[in-house]
C-alpha cells in the first residue's frame, strides 16, 4: 500500500511539475511575442512618421525654390522690359525733332514711375 501511494505521489507531483514548465513556457512565449510586435509596430510607426517629414521638408523647399525662381524673373523680365522701352525712348529722342521731345520726356517719366510702381508691388508678382 504504500509503495501505490508513493507512485500515486511522485506521478501527481511530475504532472504538476511538468504542467507548470507548459505553463511557464507557453507564459514566456506569449510575452515574447507580445514584446516583438510592439517593437515592430513601434518601428513601423517611427519609419512612417520620418518618411512623411522628409516629404513635407522636401516639397517646402522646393515650393519655396520655386516661388524665389518666379519671382525673380518676373523682376527681371520687368526691368528688361523697362530698359529696353526706355532705351527706344531716347533713341526716339535723339533722333525727333525738338518738339516731340517734350512729349517723350513726359513718357518716359510715366513708363519709370510706372516700372517703379510693378516691381515695388509684390501682390502684381
Amino acid at each position: 500500500m504504500v509503495v501505490v501511494v508513493v507512485v500515486v505521489v511522485v506521478v501527481v507531483v511530475e504532472v504538476v511539475v511538468v504542467v507548470v514548465v507548459v505553463v511557464v513556457v507557453v507564459v514566456v512565449v506569449v510575452v515574447v511575442v507580445v514584446v516583438v510586435v510592439v517593437v515592430v509596430v513601434v518601428v513601423v510607426v517611427v519609419v512612417v512618421v520620418v518618411v512623411v517629414v522628409v516629404v513635407v521638408v522636401v516639397v517646402v523647399v522646393v515650393v519655396i525654390v520655386v516661388v524665389v525662381v518666379v519671382v525673380v524673373v518676373v523682376v527681371v523680365v520687368v526691368v528688361v522690359v523697362v530698359v529696353v522701352v526706355v532705351v527706344v525712348i531716347v533713341v526716339v529722342v535723339v533722333t525727333a525733332a525738338p518738339t516731340t521731345t517734350a512729349a517723350v520726356v513726359v513718357a518716359v517719366i510715366v513708363v519709370l514711375i510706372v516700372a517703379c510702381y510693378v516691381i515695388s508691388e509684390p501682390c502684381l508678382l
